[in-house]
Formats: C-alpha cells, sequence, structure tokens
C-alpha cells in the first residue's frame, strides 16, 4: 500500500507524510510545506531520479506519467491516487503529453485617443474659422461691388464711415490739393496742384506756371509758401514744383491706378476756379482715352496771364479749337473725360476716385465764352479731361531730374 501510493501520489513530501488521509493524497498541493525554503507555487523535488525532459511543441502541456504499463494497478484510478478524481493519462512513456488548449495572447493595448471632447472643440474651430473668412471674403466682395464706383485701385484713403461719398473723398483728400499763382512780367494766373512728397513736391499742368517768374502755393490750411520749378514736360502738359522751407505734416495724396477707370465710375474734382480753393465738384468718368491737343508754347502761358487770369487754356479736340487757338507748337495725349464741374483755376488738381485716389490730373476745359468775353461769363459745361495718373507717374523720373523741356 505504502508502495502504490509513493507511485500514484508522485512527489511525497518526506517520510513522516504517511497517505492515511484520502484528501491529503487527492490534492496534494495542500499538504503540509516542508520546512525547507520552497516557493510554494513549485511542487517539491521527488524522491527519486526524475525523468528526463521531453522536447514538445510550444502550447502542450507535460504529465509525469507513472512509470508503469498499462494496467493501472493501485496507482491507476484509485481514490488516493494523485489523479484521484480526474482520469489518469496513458502510461505510454514515463512521461505523459497532453495537449493542452492554446492560451489567446493578450490583445495589444489599444493606441490612445484624443479625448473625444478636444477633438470636437477643434472641429468646431476649424468650422467656425471657415465660415468667418468665407462670410468675410463675401462681404468684402459685396461691399467692394457696391461702395466702391473704382476699380483702379485697392488701397483706401477714404474714412471707413464715408467711404464711396463725395464728403468722405473731400475729407481725406482735400488737404492734398494746393492753389498755385504765377507771376509773370505779363500778368498772373491761378491754377491748382497735388502734393506727392512730404519733402513739398507738387503736381501740376505746364501751362500753369510756364513762363512764371514767381510761384506761390497755398495750402489747405491757408499758409502761402514760395515754390520753384522743378522740372517741365510741355509735351504731357505737365511740371513739378517744390515748395521752399517746406512745412512738416503735410498731407501727401495717393496716386492710384488709372488703367483701371472705367466708363461711369464716380469721380471728385478738387482744385481753386476763380481762385476759389479747395473747391469739390463730382461727376462720372464720361469717356476714355480722348485724344486733347495742347500748346507747348511758353507765350501761351504769357497770353494766358494777360487774359486777367481767367486761367483758360486753348485745346484742340476732334479738330475743333476751344478757349482759343492752340497756336502751331502742339502735342496730344490721352485724357480721361469728366463731366464732373471744371473751371478756370482747376488747371493741375485733382480727378479723384471714390477710394480717395488720384486718377487724373485736370487740364483742360471746355468754356462756351468766346475770346471775347469776360472770364465772368465763362462757365463749365461738363465737358472736361484730365491727364491720366499712370502717364505722370511714369513721367515723375524725368520730371525730378529736369524734365524733356530742360
Amino acid at each position: 500500500m505504502t508502495e502504490s501510493f509513493r507511485r500514484s501520489g508522485e512527489y511525497p513530501q518526506g517520510d513522516d507524510h504517511q497517505a492515511t488521509d484520502p484528501m491529503r493524497a487527492a490534492y496534494p498541493q495542500q499538504q503540509p510545506v516542508s520546512s525547507s525554503p520552497v516557493n510554494p507555487e513549485w511542487p517539491p523535488p521527488p524522491a527519486y531520479e526524475p525523468v528526463a525532459p521531453v522536447a514538445v511543441d510550444p502550447g502542450t502541456t507535460v504529465w509525469p506519467g507513472s512509470g508503469q504499463g498499462g494496467d493501472g494497478g493501485a496507482g491507476g484510478h484509485g481514490a488516493g491516487g494523485a489523479y484521484a478524481g480526474y482520469p489518469e493519462p496513458d502510461a505510454v512513456s514515463s512521461t505523459a503529453v497532453l495537449q493542452a488548449q492554446p492560451v489567446p495572447a493578450a490583445p495589444a493595448p489599444a493606441p490612445k485617443k484624443r479625448a473625444k471632447g478636444t477633438i470636437a472643440l477643434l472641429a468646431a474651430v476649424a468650422i467656425v474659422a471657415a465660415a468667418i473668412g468665407g462670410g468675410t471674403a463675401y462681404g468684402i466682395q459685396e461691399l467692394t461691388a457696391k461702395d466702391t464706383a473704382s476699380s483702379s485701385t485697392s488701397t483706401t484713403v477714404v474714412p471707413a464711415a464715408k467711404k464711396g461719398t463725395v464728403a468722405g473723398v473731400a475729407q481725406a483728400v482735400s488737404p492734398s490739393i494746393v492753389e498755385v499763382g504765377a507771376t509773370s512780367n505779363a500778368g498772373s494766373s491761378t491754377g491748382s496742384g497735388v502734393i506727392i512728397s512730404s519733402s513739398g513736391e507738387i503736381v501740376t499742368n505746364n501751362h500753369v506756371i510756364s513762363g512764371a517768374s514767381e510761384i506761390k502755393v497755398q495750402l489747405s490750411s491757408g499758409k502761402s509758401y514760395t515754390a520753384k520749378v522743378v522740372g517741365t514736360d510741355s509735351k504731357k502738359d505737365l511740371a513739378l514744383i517744390k515748395l521752399e522751407n517746406a512745412p512738416s505734416g503735410l498731407k501727401v495724396a495717393t496716386l492710384g491706378n488709372s488703367d483701371g477707370v472705367q466708363v461711369g465710375d464716380d469721380v471728385v474734382a478738387i482744385g481753386s476756379p476763380e481762385g476759389l480753393t479747395g473747391t469739390v465738384t463730382s461727376g462720372i468718368v464720361s469717356a476714355l482715352n480722348r485724344d486733347v491737343t495742347v500748346s507747348t508754347d511758353e507765350s501761351q502761358g504769357q497770353q494766358q496771364q494777360q487774359g486777367g487770369g481767367s486761367g483758360q487754356w486753348p485745346f484742340s479736340f476732334g479738330g475743333q479749337q476751344f478757349n482759343g487757338d492752340t497756336g502751331s507748337s502742339t502735342t496730344t495725349y490721352k485724357a480721361i473725360q469728366t463731366d464732373a464741374s471744371l473751371n478756370p483755376g482747376n488747371s493741375g488738381g485733382a480727378l479723384i476716385d471714390m477710394n480717395g485716389n488720384i486718377v487724373g490730373i485736370n487740364s483742360a476745359m471746355y468754356s462756351a465764352a468766346d475770346s471775347s468775353s469776360s472770364s465772368s461769363s465763362a462757365g463749365s459745361v461738363g465737358l472736361g479731361f484730365a491727364i491720366p495718373i499712370n502717364t505722370v507717374k511714369s513721367d515723375l523720373a524725368s520730371l525730378r531730374a529736369g524734365g524733356s523741356d530742360s
């Protein structure tokens, strides 16, 4: 009985342990632990030489056999055997091999997800930003279409509260427009000019200062300064003068892009007709690329001054002469036609788009008065012409160098 117990009990834990308790025999892992320091999870070493290890496939469970043949004997299925309550493996060899169910691998940890709240917040911000961006672009397009009459430039100098209004243009640009008085031995005349630099450079018409021995400039503030001629270009009827001892804080005009001007655009004219400084009128662009012919003879300026300051400048258009005889020395340039009221003294002043950009320099206007009439009977009939500002800009370098007439 004792020998049978040793065969089927597998790992007796010492001679003092007897298989008197069938429960202890059935569950040897619950037998008292010996005094030797061993891991409770491991079984104690066998009392006999262990069998050689058997190489098996991964995932296979190996059970020690009884070391006997197939009759089972007392250690086969006895209640006190090591396999009490369980079927004993076949004793094919000293070791029984049982196929174990493969243990599923632990699932890989799921990737850490962003907090749903953060993703939702970012998505909401992106949507709102896109909506605002699209709405802003649409709003700008609408405002541009409705409030900006001229497409000449994207620069806007008019206060936002008065954008697209004549009052807004006048408020923004009037400080940049001056009155130009020219005096010679033959007399005096009055015209206008546009401040184009903080150093006191002013663009005007050549015929306004032609032959002048002295030039006086009155600012919109009412203060007067002496100016000198920097350069002239009689073929384009342009001149550049500069203030002597120019004050600081001059309001410089913004030069636009006359190539973008369209027929029907609203425009504003500012100048000093008949010596009335800072006069504002408005109208539209009536036509583009009008061939206007003016005199290049300096004596024409002296004749103008002899006329008592009427400021009428002879020009021809469509084969007809206006405001007198242009003489034999003439030049022709492409002009912007406008119905904004222009009168003697507006020459050299500004034609302005509704963004406050200068798109032309007023140069000629038709008057119904004949040569025998006094200047008081002359008046605008809605037929005026301006030199495109792009022509002025292309000529500035030459004017600053003395002009083509030097």
